[in-house]
């Protein structure tokens, strides 16, 4: 595997020294940033532009191109010459496209942090942008909460809407941008290359089964400029792939089929939600691969009932509160 630009790794050393003092002195932990990207060059200067803007720059920024044929390359190192904590890693070219080169190609760019001086690794998408004090708020709550592991926000996508946490809690961290603790990412052995994906939802999983908090901040969202699923397929193949994802991380049945019914609520209606339903029936059949151990599907499931639990007994007491509040009627 080659770099794009020759960087000298002493000044490098020296300049990350440096931005890691001045994030201490404003009392954040210094970070870096890992971004996959693989034919992106339609989305990827947003993206850059939107980390140039941040109030708090990171140490270091690799990207890395996953074989990119499309001038995503060029783009990067045009702005590489402009930032010098940024760097392009090439990998060769795959034929095959699946979720778990995105684990593979973050590795590569970990790889190229060596002796940076990091307490916090964000993993971003390569189509996403956000507000300019966006790390300085998340690097905020890491600061102010030891036991958080993972920090993220809500996503809004191109059809508009915002993730929605009916069925997923705000312990859930959308892999379009999740900032880790450094402890934490290297506890949990980083990412698991999934062929299927889910490799967000089985880091954070991971992390919670290992005593850490994971947690989305809903007051601030960053931009997904691409929806949900659809960089290889429509958006409702995306939901009856995000459905064998489902099985693969060992959703309850229960849940899937609450989950499915909330989706019909969603355009196209119907459609959306029985394409994620057949999407795990589909997996569930045919025995697909489940890239994570009986014990973590188990604490998944534990972690759904739980959620589901709660809900009821919200309900329950919003209904009674209300029930309290109506006088009862006087018999004439």
């Amino acid at each position: 595997m080659q770099t794009s630009i020759r960087v000298d790794e002493s000044r490098v050393d020296e300049r990350a020294m440096n931005q890691a003092c001045q994030s201490g002195l404003m009392g954040l932990p210094p970070y870096a940033l890992v971004t996959p990207a693989r034919n992106e060059a339609r989305l990827i200067e947003s993206t850059i532009r939107a980390v140039a803007a941040q109030t708090v720059r990171p140490l270091r920024w690799v990207i890395v191109s996953d074989g990119s044929t499309d001038g995503t390359d060029e783009i990067v190192e045009l702005h590489a010459a402009v930032y010098d904590w940024i760097e392009l890693v090439r990998m060769p070219p795959r034929g095959e496209r699946h979720f778990g080169g995105k684990a593979l190609a973050i590795r590569a760019g970990l790889e190229r942090l060596q002796g940076v001086p990091y307490e916090v690794i964000a993993c971003l998408d390569a189509d996403i942008t956000f507000e300019s004090d966006y790390f300085e708020y998340l690097l905020g709550k890491l600061a102010n909460h030891p036991e958080l592991g993972i920090v993220g926000t809500p996503y809004r996508d191109t059809t508009s809407e915002v993730y929605d946490y009916r069925f997923v809690s705000v312990e859930h961290v959308s892999g379009a941008c999740q900032v880790f603790r450094r402890t934490c990412y290297e506890e949990i052995g980083g990412y698991v290359a999934a062929k299927g994906g889910a490799i967000d939802t089985i880091a954070a999983l991971t992390a919670r089964m290992k005593g850490w908090k994971t947690r989305t901040f809903t007051d601030k969202i960053c931009l997904h400029h691409r929806a949900l699923g659809t960089a290889q397929s429509g958006p409702i193949e995306a939901r009856f792939n995000l459905g064998k994802r489902d099985y693969a991380v060992g959703n309850h049945p229960l849940w899937e089929i609450l989950r499915g019914v909330y989706q019909m609520t969603k355009k196209p209606l119907v459609v959306r939600g029985l394409a994620l339903v057949a999407g795990y029936l589909w997996a569930a059949m045919h025995r697909a691969e489940r890239p994570v151990s009986p014990e973590l599907r188990a604490f998944r499931r534990k972690e759904q009932m739980n959620h589901l639990a709660n809900v009821l007994i919200r309900k329950g007491t919003r209904r009674e509160r209300v029930t309290q509040t109506v006088p009862a009627k006087v018999p004439h």
